[in-house]
């Protein structure tokens, strides 16, 4: 239940008056057996039935109204839960660490999201309530039937005394078999979101159905231990039914016995009936929604699991200089002996040593897994370092928050993601301020303005559905780089995907934009870095030689052998 509470903690108020409702409504229907008793008693006299009649159907008309404003009000405290975690856990989300997202599928991150706030609303509003509701109307009850014949309610909890055992005993495998199911359906959504975004590969691989197969089989385990849960379930809730039948049964055999001896009136025999098929209800409701509250509790651990994870953890702010003033201004950002790691893996860069200047443009060569990418990883701090330190401006990161780093730079992933929206939203994604002309601007600096005045809705295009080429998503990714001023652009293989006309419209923009900021380029094509003002070898994972293209040509025999295998000369060209 504290799970539950964590969620249900602001909305307290609307749940207690959902509780009192449900308190109200059910002391409505425990009147009611005695009025009806009190009807059946005037039956042999001369008094008028019009009162008791009338209050009963006010009763039950209170009841009825009661129910009504309660679902209502238990529907929307139960939405506002939901709407609540999801609000927390998608901030908290984004928030979580490069490394720890990187290291769990999407999928099922984003199914405790979504799939299992769900779960969560019902057990966290309705469940609860109608939990204490029911205990409190079930136990109004034994004592209303103890006032009417005690011997009689004796039988009575002896009976459901025995059933309440057995369905004790049921109920923890069913959560323990819901969470398994909601795991592996998780996990079946991780993989079924990977194969989708890599879905040419797969076909191109003729895998569609060795990816189905292991989307089916993760879905094939959740159904397994979902019938398990089902199964336990329908036993439970069948022994609930069949155990208050059989109460009845035997009270009416051992009521109709005392009636016959005079040791019971009729009417009370009556009432005592209404009584234990009015108990039913709230031994159904309890077992249901015991039920209900398991797999609700399940779905809140996995969604607290979220608020475990590692997040990107800033520092008090404080003001501090951008170290213009100073008359030994420091580079914009320096590595002094930096290594890292990806949660306990090997090292990816080791003894890091690299002074960044305030403008111009870096380049970082070298094979793959040589750490090029970590760099720009520490740079936009989504890793921090194991050993060492990097500073900005000459005071350590761990001064600035991740927010007052990030403001300076701006990156172009290898990757090319898009946001889900349009064109504008995606060239806006940093800049939201920016006007139509600076977008036009940044479209024509990388050769995409035309392409984008050709589309039928231009700016407003929905890019996840548009036409458009991976080569030109990646200008609108680079186009999104340089509409805000930036201190730092950053470029991981920003010209992997373009034909060579693009890429050198692309290089021609990079030396423009390095001209006024650093800019930081990792790159397999050598050809686009040659004429870069510094040019740093790392193999690895550390800097094995830096310098500019001729010089590194006659004294590196790695970066030799790197520009030998794409023919390029001495000058930078193929």
């Amino acid at each position: 239940m504290g799970l539950l509470w964590s969620f249900t903690r602001p909305h307290r108020g609307a749940l207690l008056a959902g509780l009192l409702l449900g308190l109200l409504a059910s002391t409505a229907g425990l009147a009611t057996p005695m009025i009806t008793k009190s009807v059946l008693d005037t039956l042999g006299g001369h008094a008028s039935l019009r009162g008791p009649v009338a209050a009963l159907a006010g009763l039950l008309a209170l009841s009825a109204t009661i129910r009504c404003v309660q679902m209502v009000l238990l529907g929307t405290v139960g939405e506002r839960i939901v709407l609540g975690a999801r609000k927390s856990l998608v901030h908290r989300l984004v928030r979580v660490t490069v490394p720890t997202l990187i290291s769990r599928p999407a999928g099922e991150l984003v199914a405790r999201v979504t799939s299992d706030s769900v779960l969560l609303r019902d057990a966290a509003s309705t469940s609860v309530v109608a939990l204490i509701n029911g205990t409190v109307m079930m136990v109004g009850t034994l004592i209303l039937m103890g006032v009417l014949d005690p011997a009689l309610l004796v039988t009575t909890l002896t009976a459901i005394s025995l059933v309440a055992l057995l369905f004790m005993l049921l109920m923890p495998g069913i959560a323990d078999e819901q969470q398994t199911a909601q795991s592996h359906l998780a996990h079946a959504g991780g993989i079924l979101e990977g194969t989708l975004r890599a879905i040419r590969s797969v076909k191109a691989s003729r895998a569609e159905d060795r990816q189905a197969d292991r989307v089916i089989g993760a879905a094939k385990q959740a159904s397994r231990h979902a019938v398990r849960a089902v199964r336990r379930k329908a036993i439970a809730e069948t022994i609930a039914w069949a155990g208050v039948d059989l109460a009845i049964i035997v009270v009416v055999a051992v009521g109709a016995s005392r009636v016959s001896a005079g040791a019971m009136t009729l009417s009370s025999l009556i009432a005592f009936l209404l009584y234990a098929f009015g108990l039913m209800d709230p031994v159904t409701e309890l077992s249901v929604n015991v039920s209900t509250l398991q797999s609700g509790i399940a779905a809140a651990g996995r969604m607290l699991e979220i608020q475990a994870l590692d997040t990107e953890a800033d520092p008090t702010s404080q003001p501090l200089g951008d170290g213009t003033g100073r008359v030994d201004a420091p580079p914009l950002i320096e590595f002094r002996c930096v290594t890292a790691d990806y949660g306990g893996y090997r090292y990816v860069v080791q003894d890091l040593d690299l002074v960044i200047p305030r403008t111009g443009q870096l380049a970082i060569v070298g094979p793959s897994g040589a750490g090029k990418t970590t760099v720009l990883s520490l740079i936009m701090r989504f890793l921090e370092p194991r050993a060492g330190e990097v500073l900005l401006l000459g005071e350590p990161y761990s001064r600035y928050t991740h927010a007052e780093i990030r403001q300076r730079m701006a990156l172009v992933e290898q990757e090319v993601p898009v946001i889900p929206g349009t064109i504008r939203d995606n060239l806006t994604l940093t800049y939201e301020d920016a006007s139509e002309s600076e977008l036009q601007k940044a479209l024509a600096k990388v050769q995409l303005a035309e392409d984008i005045a050709a589309l039928e809705h231009g700016l407003d295009t929905d890019l996840t559905s548009s036409p458009l080429s991976v080569g030109q998503r990646q200008r609108i990714a680079l186009a999104r780089a340089i509409i805000r001023p930036s201190e730092i652009l950053l470029l991981d293989e920003a010209t992997a995907h373009v034909d060579g006309l693009t890429e050198a419209a692309i290089q021609s923009c990079v030396r423009e934009q390095a001209r006024e900021q650093t800019v930081i380029t990792v790159a397999h094509r050598l050809s686009t870095v040659t004429d870069a003002d510094t040019i740093v070898v790392m193999h690895n994972g550390r800097i094995r030689s830096q310098g500019k293209h001729p010089e590194l040509l006659s004294t590196d025999d790695l970066y030799r052998d790197l520009v030998n295998s794409l023919r390029i000369g001495r000058n930078g060209s193929p």
